[in-house]
């Protein structure tokens, strides 16, 4: 049978260096670094964990990866050149609170030059205004349109919807904390608890991820009226924080 099975993390790290020798074997000079990253970089790794594994390779014309299983565990190997992961370690958006810890906790396995000490150093370099930015394109693109969404749902249904689509307002909540206090979530599954954490939050944020956080997600009038209250709560404070949407009735070119 094909797991996940439990495997130790010593045989885990084992399987890690075996690919990495796999690797320089098959790239040799090629190979500029190769690190761990996740949970088993994070040394919080479960029985059943994946392992994740970033190579850099020098003349890389396109990224690629490799996943797959050997039936007790899986394994996904990341192909990147030196230029894409930089780029990709200083570039913030919605996300950035959830992908980006990745960054700062690589486990190298090879890295000669100190390469992902390097990559964490320009991780964490990156202009404030750069921040605010992404701050003020997630209550567009993605909290203005949730809160569409659950107003035609109040008014047309399907009322189904809307235990995803309260989920969806909190993380997207969650994903704004991080952005403005600049740090990033642990894993997604403690994406709400350690955004609670945050002294500073709108008003309703706390409501709103306990109902989530409960699972209780049957009583639509009060999935609404709590998404309703945190919107609010949710723009009076970008306003104290002076976040400015800019609104257009043209194309903003």
């Amino acid at each position: 049978m094909i797991g996940p099975k439990k495997v130790t993390r010593e045989k885990r790290m084992e399987i890690a260096y075996s690919i990495a020798n796999q690797v320089i074997e098959r790239y040799g000079s090629k190979v500029q670094a190769i690190g761990v990253y996740g949970s088993l970089a994070r040394k919080t790794d479960g029985p059943f964990s994946d392992i994740e594994i970033k190579c850099i390779l020098n003349a890389l014309d396109e990224n690629f990866c490799y996943e797959w299983t050997a039936g007790d565990w899986k394994a996904e190997v990341n192909f990147e050149s030196a230029e894409h992961i930089i780029e990709d370690a200083t570039t913030v958006d919605e996300r950035w609170p959830l992908t980006h810890g990745q960054f700062f906790n690589i486990l190298p396995i090879y890295d000669p030059n100190g390469f992902f000490t390097e990559l964490k150093v320009k991780a964490s370099s990156i202009d404030s205004s750069i921040f605010k930015e992404a701050i003020c394109r997630t209550l567009v693109e993605e909290m203005y349109e949730y809160i569409g969404k659950m107003k035609n749902i109040e008014l047309q249904g399907p009322q189904t919807f809307l235990p995803i689509l309260a989920m969806e307002i909190a993380t997207a909540g969650a994903m704004i904390l991080g952005l403005h206090n600049k740090k990033f979530f642990t894993t997604s599954a403690q994406v709400l608890l350690e955004a609670l954490s945050f002294t500073d939050k709108p008003e309703g944020f706390e409501v709103l991820c306990e109902l989530v956080m409960s699972g209780n997600l049957s009583d639509a009038k009060q999935i609404i009226v709590i998404c309703e209250d945190y919107w609010d709560s949710l723009l009076e404070w970008y306003a104290q924080h002076g976040y400015q949407i800019e609104c257009s009735k043209v194309i903003p070119w």
